[in-house]
Parts: structure tokens; sequence; C-alpha cells
């Protein structure tokens, strides 16, 4: 379904918002628990798809388990049923089916894992085939996808002999690696990250209840909204400074576009300082998943930028980088790649046809609808396409928009 997006002329400048629960940190603690002898409690756990395609994967007792669009699950599944020696088959959707997983496939069938291709070489379906796994020493490029990095640090203290990984080359996103240690660590298994290599002996995860943070990349939006309206002042419950999530880093890179955030036991406070660089250069390779929020930020802002690191962003959910790139283009905002994974803007802007109501793409992307809908405060009536896709992280994200004083509705 497309909605048409606005902001109420009455519309409150002050909301309390209750975020997600993170899905990266839920994720995390699923396989964790599945392959801990001690069971333990996960509290608060996200109710995103991609999460709840893992809770159903690990639950069901068929062969064949699709996991639609949820990239983690892919990656992380493939690792842990390889490792619990499992026949499956993981399938998903046609773009899941178009994402590469020829690392961590070589990777698990360098320690035993016997997985097939079940369609073209590299890419899902795959087949796992029940064979024991050992542990080993792999090198995997560091450079395409932490998933696949976290997938076998996950599994790697139920290998006889344990595993030492070598990473080659730069790592991207390795927040999300140091993310999954922190959370196995917090589960009793010991590990040495030294600059390039990770050593993991054989040991036992200790069951350890959790109660999970609220997801900073969710907040994101919230950050860009408090940009754009002067005055506004929004709470993010749930939320703390010292968070295992690298995307916390928004609340750094928001203040050099005039937002400030106050820390308390039960949350953070936005609002604006009215302080604004002229110009936005910032390294996003440990955060990519805000890439998409502060490119449309700062477009509308009118700050000309340099993004570096987004690298990544050519396989996940959609090519991000073409997408933003389209879309961008409709309101006149001519984003440039001088290099891969480099994002510039000039800040010139062409003239655009404001009459027609401008339609936004999602690309079966959650972060592409909600990056863009906050542009509806400069073009009222905005459409945005296929809004059922924000279910993939922030379910609530429409009815958190209706708080703060945005109709989003149907087209007639």
């Amino acid at each position: 379904m497309d909605y048409s997006i606005a902001r109420r002329s009455d519309g409150s400048n002050t909301a309390r918002i209750t975020l997600p629960a993170s899905k990266s940190i839920s994720n995390r603690l699923l396989i964790i628990r599945a392959l801990s002898k001690d069971p333990f409690v996960i509290g608060n756990l996200s109710d995103s798809d991609d999460t709840r395609v893992m809770i159903h994967a690990l639950e069901q007792e068929g062969v064949t388990v699709d996991i639609g669009h949820a990239g983690t699950a892919m990656r992380f599944l493939s690792a842990y049923f390889a490792a619990s020696a499992q026949k499956k088959l993981i399938t998903g959707s046609e773009r899941m089916l178009n994402r590469p997983i020829g690392d961590l496939v070589q990777a698990l069938n360098k320690l035993g894992a016997g997985i097939r291709y079940a369609g073209r070489q590299g890419f899902p379906p795959v087949e796992t085939s029940g064979n024991p796994l050992t542990g080993g020493h792999l090198q995997i490029s560091a450079g395409v996808s932490s998933q696949f990095i976290s997938a076998l640090l996950l599994i790697a203290p139920s290998l006889p002999g344990g595993l030492v990984i070598d990473l080659q080359g730069q790592m991207v996103s390795a927040s999300y690696i140091r993310m999954t240690l922190a959370l196995m660590k917090q589960c009793g298994v010991c590990a040495v990250f030294d600059r390039q290599q990770i050593r993991i002996p054989f040991q036992s995860y200790q069951g350890k209840d959790f109660k999970v943070e609220s997801d900073w990349s969710a907040a994101s939006y919230w950050y860009q909204m408090v940009s754009f309206i002067p005055g506004a002042e929004v709470f993010l419950e749930g939320l703390s400074r010292e968070s295992v999530q690298g995307d916390a880093k928004v609340a750094s890179l928001f203040s050099l576009l005039g937002v400030k955030s106050s820390f308390s036991s039960e949350g953070v406070l936005l609002y604006g300082s009215g302080d604004r660089c002229s110009f936005f250069e910032s390294d996003f390779i440990e955060c990519p998943d805000l890439v998409q929020t502060f490119a449309v930020t700062l477009c509308f802002l009118g700050i000309p930028f340099r993004i570096t690191g987004a690298e990544t962003l050519r396989i996940k959910e959609t090519d991000r980088i073409m997408a933003l790139q389209t879309e961008l283009s409709k309101f006149g905002f001519m984003v440039s790649e001088p290099s891969p994974g480099i994002l510039t803007w000039d800040g010139k802007r062409k003239s655009i046809d404001e009459v027609i109501p401008i339609r936004i793409a999602t690309y079966h992307d959650h972060r592409m609808a909600m990056a863009f809908a906050p542009a509806s405060i400069f073009h009222p009536g905005l459409v945005i396409e296929d809004i059922s896709v924000v279910s993939k992280s922030y379910p609530d994200y429409w009815c958190n928009l209706a708080q703060f004083g945005f109709e989003a509705g149907p087209l007639s």
C-alpha cells in the first residue's frame, strides 16, 4: 500500500517515543541461546520481521527454511544449522537469492560443513548437510559483510578445537563484530580480538537473562526530524550512551547538524541547538545503516557533504546507493559516487515540478521508507510506496509518526 505523508500544522513539537528493541542484538542472542546448554530469558525481544523469522526458523521442524528478506537470518542460520549438524534448505526472497554468501559458505565448508548451493554458485538457496564441524584456522575477507564474520564467531565456541579467524583487508562494520563479541563475553565466552585476528577456544555459553536495549538505528529518524523542525524536542526511551551498538554514533554525528542529546537513566532527550556545520564529512564504514538517513537529512538542510565507507550498501536489501541517487534526484538533489563507497553532494539543487506529488520507491527496503518520510515536512503530500516494509525493523514507525503530528493515509 502507498501512503501520502504530511505533517499537521497543529502538530506537537514534543513527543516521547518507545523505540523498537535492537534486532541486531536480538538475533545474536537467539543464536547464542540456541547454542547454550542453559536456557535463558531474552526480555524486550525485537518484534521486527527479521527477528520473527529467526524465531520461527529456530523452532520449526521442517527441512525448508524461508527467511524472506532477512539477510542476518540467512547468514546466522547457515552457520548455526551447519554447527548443529542439521540438514536444512535455506532460501529467501528474490532479492535474497541475489545477495552473495560465497565467502561464508567457503569458510564453513573448510570446517567440514559440506554445504551445497541449490541454485547459482555463491548465492542462496543453500543446503546444509548435517556433517559435524571441527575447529580450525580460517582466512576471510573483512571487506564484504561483517555478518559473515559474526556468523562464524557465534558458532566458534561450539567447535572442537576452537576457531582462529584471520581477517583480510580493511574491515567494514567492525562495530557489529565488536557487538557480537561483547554479547558472547556476557554469556561467558572468552575471545581475543588482536588487530586482524580473532581467537576463540572451544568452550560453552553460560545462560544469562538479558533485556535487549532499544535500537539506535531507529533513533536516527528522530534525530532527523528534530533537525528539520525548529524547537522540536523528542525523548527516546531505552537508549544508553554506553551501548554495544555502533549506530550509537548517530548522537555525535547529529550534534554537527544542530541536534543535541541529553542522556538520563530512562533514555535520551533530543533538542535543537541551531549550530550546524557548513560542510559535512564522515566515514560510515562502521555504521553503514545510517547513510540513507544522513544523505537525505543533509540534502534537505542544504549542507554539502562527502560520505565515505558506504561500499557495502550495494549488497543490502537493495542497491542502496542507486536507490538514494534515484530518489533524491526526484527532489533535484544530484548525489554523485566519484569512487566506490563515496557519496558527495555539492549543495546545488535543480528545479523540479512542485505541482506533481513526489513518489518515493522503497525497493523492499525499510530504511528507504523511514529515511524519506520526514521529507514530507518540506513536501506535504509526499507519497511513500509500499509502506509495510518498515516492519522489517520498526513495525510501529507510522504510529510513532502520528504521535508527532504526522498524518499518513492511503491514496484516495
